[in-house]
């Protein structure tokens, strides 16, 4: 028997409720094995079926009693615990007073079976506990839901605390059919659905895990398995550079150097400078141990034992003939008004505002500072930048302030016969860009400006990414990417490091920044036991013997980017790659990387010059650590394989 739902939804999906159970017949033929791709918050993205990510997504919500009060797992919403056991991806957070844990498991072919367990630890009256299950717009508009177990008279049975809800009765599954998309979830018995559709267009599947009242002691289990198929695009891919325009140069991959942990720091530091090529360095300037009493000269007395392996370290890098960045955290008390704070305020509010009464002595003291490394150790830095002041990691600034500080210690480290410069910016995420519009605009501060810096933890779209190019095509100035990575939050659950999904999200989008931001180097957060790229040596508990992952080689593949190279724009014409391209045609020298975030892809690329004849092909992936191979080109045009989700990088010989 058959209903359609309400003419208000007529436009976002057709509605078929059968009281058997459903067939499921073969509509879509591809049955490889699929891996589900988990959050470490605990929210799906999705399930991969020969490389092709079936998106959808998934989080726990909670409505409160009062009908307002909402919360749901978010990334840096709360403070998860993610982990894996062969098959089995885990996470342990918590939402107020309810403990969660889900567990998510290989099911076979694009199947996983979800766990989730509630503890409650105290008395609360709910509107609702759910487990949502989210589809987009994008790729099941028009589709049809199916339910098994239920007779049609109980299509809206009861009442939802969802407005839009097409959908609220009891069944043993449901499933989401659209055009080259089907998901479905299945349950051991009959289970409460609720599907509503969002301002969005989205489909929301709504799993009640706990409704009214629910009291201190108690343990909500519910399980269900969840299977994606559909369409594989396998098309092949025209990829086409174009040697003829020339954007900004490109040093190379960078590093962060910031010491953190002196047991296990210098492993990861020896490894990685022993066998990657780093372009840059950033150290920090200890600034509260240098000069923690502002009327006593630091370079009069023995330098602090945390002081002295700082400049070590940045002398490092100057003998391996990197530019370095110098950066501060941390201030000393007088230089900031207040108690110098290193957690926010309960108002979001972090860091300290410098006290301007001793603007003096604090472009002194930074200034001493570098002067002492030039006297003592040989060298001068190239940059000097407060870290995240646009948000206050530790010093806040206002624009407006930033913008003065740049003058005020660029012209007194000029009138001290230095050469470094301010670097403008050093901003937490590549959102705040209006921070740096200010000092731009002033014709005194740009004479001391060297680059300018944003850090990539967020604000990863085109238009927001492309503002910072313009900046520095403004400015006639370098670009770089100060901290690179993808979650600002991930040293509280380390066991993502070890993932494709991070793996690849975070190559993914330095080649994105590659092409549009063209900067002269995006410096790794860290080449430290910090975020460590290399799995092992007791970093994170890990005891195994230390070695490199997927994500150190990642960076290797990156960093094997020749030197001397400019940006050249390149193009794909299929969804899914991400493409940077970089040359120099008076050497004919090139590099082409390519980040699939799909299946395995046939690949014509067309641009290269005549005279070139063989390319050498790197591929990393979960099964593959640059496996070196070589391509034939034939006048400007080359064949290949681009394997599922993978980075492939390609450059002349």
């Amino acid at each position: 028997m058959l209903k359609a739902y309400p003419t208000f939804f007529s436009n976002a999906l057709r509605l078929v409720v059968c009281t058997l159970l459903l067939i499921s017949g073969v509509l879509f033929t591809h049955n490889a094995h699929a891996q589900a791709e988990v959050q470490p918050w605990g929210n799906m993205v999705g399930i991969r079926n020969k490389g092709q990510l079936y998106t959808f997504g998934s989080s726990l919500r909670v409505f409160g009693a009062d009908g307002k009060h909402k919360a749901f797992t978010a990334k840096e919403k709360q403070s998860p615990k993610y982990s894996r056991l062969g098959d089995a991806q885990s996470v342990v957070t918590r939402i107020d007073s309810l403990f969660f844990k889900q567990t998510i498991t290989e099911a076979g072919p694009g199947k996983a079976k979800v766990k989730v367990e509630t503890i409650v630890k105290q008395d609360t009256t709910l509107q609702g506990l759910f487990f949502c299950i989210t589809l987009p717009a994008a790729e099941y508009t028009g589709a049809t839901v199916l339910l098994s177990g239920t007779k049609s008279d109980e299509l809206n049975q009861g009442t939802s605390v969802l407005p839009n809800t097409f959908i609220n009765t009891d069944a043993k599954a449901v499933e989401a059919v659209a055009a080259t998309r089907k998901l479905n979830v299945d349950f051991e018995s009959l289970q409460r659905i609720v599907a509503r559709v969002d301002a969005s267009g989205d489909i929301e599947l709504y799993i009640p895990l706990a409704m009214g009242m629910v009291h201190r002691g108690d343990t909500l289990r519910k399980e269900f398995t969840i299977k994606a198929q559909g369409d594989v695009d396998e098309q092949p891919v025209n990829i086409a550079i174009n040697t003829t325009q020339r954007g900004r140069a490109f040093a190379g991959l960078g590093g962060n150097f910031r010491l953190q942990n002196p047991k296990t720091d210098p492993q990861v530091i020896d490894y990685s400078l022993q066998n990657l090529r780093v372009a840059w360095g950033r150290v920090e300037l200890p600034w509260r141990f240098w000069q923690p009493n502002k009327d006593v000269n630091p370079a009069g007395g023995e330098l602090t034992p945390f002081v002295l392996k700082s400049m070590q370290m940045a002398k490092r890098l100057d003998s391996a003939g990197m530019p370095i960045i110098l950066s501060a955290w941390a201030p000393p008390a007088w230089a900031v008004v207040g108690e110098p704070r290193f957690q926010p305020t309960p108002e979001g509010v972090w860091g300290n505002p410098l006290n301007h009464d001793n603007d003096e002595a604090i472009y002194k003291s930074i200034t001493d500072y570098i002067l002492y490394m030039k006297s003592h150790f040989g060298f001068e830095v190239k940059m000097f930048s407060f870290n995240e002041s646009d948000l206050g990691i530790n010093i806040r600034q206002t624009a407006e302030e930033h913008r003065n500080f740049i003058k005020g210690l660029g012209a007194y480290m000029a009138s001290k016969g230095l050469r470094t410069k301010v670097m403008l910016g050093d901003n937490s995420d590549a959102t705040t860009y209006n921070f740096i519009y200010p000092a731009m605009a002033d014709p005194e501060a740009r004479k001391y400006i060297g680059a300018i810096s944003f850090h990539s933890w967020r604000g990863w779209e085109t238009e927001t990414l492309q503002k910072w190019a313009d900046a520095a095509t403004q400015l006639n100035l370098p670009l770089i990417v100060g901290e690179g990575s993808i979650d600002a939050a991930a040293w509280n659950y380390p066991g993502i490091f070890q993932e494709t999904t991070y793996a690849l999200e975070e190559i993914n989008l330095y080649a994105r920044m590659l092409a549009i931001c063209q900067p002269e180097t995006i410096l790794q957060w860290q080449l430290t036991a910090d975020y460590s790229p290399l799995i092992g040596g007791g970093i994170f508990g890990n005891n195994e013997p230390l070695h490199p992952g997927q994500r150190f080689w990642n960076l290797k593949q990156l960093a094997t980017t020749p030197k001397g190279l400019f940006a050249m724009p390149v193009s794909a014409d299929r969804p899914g790659i991400s493409a940077a391209a970089m040359g120099d045609n008076g050497t004919t020298t090139y590099a082409l990387h390519l980040v699939n975030n799909g299946s395995t892809r046939d690949v014509v690329l067309s641009g290269l010059p005549a005279s070139i004849t063989h390319l050498r092909y790197y591929i990393t992936n979960t099964k593959m650590n640059m496996k070196e191979e070589d391509v034939e080109v034939k006048d400007g045009v080359a064949k290949f394989k681009l394997p599922a989700v993978s980075f492939v990088s390609l450059m002349t010989k």
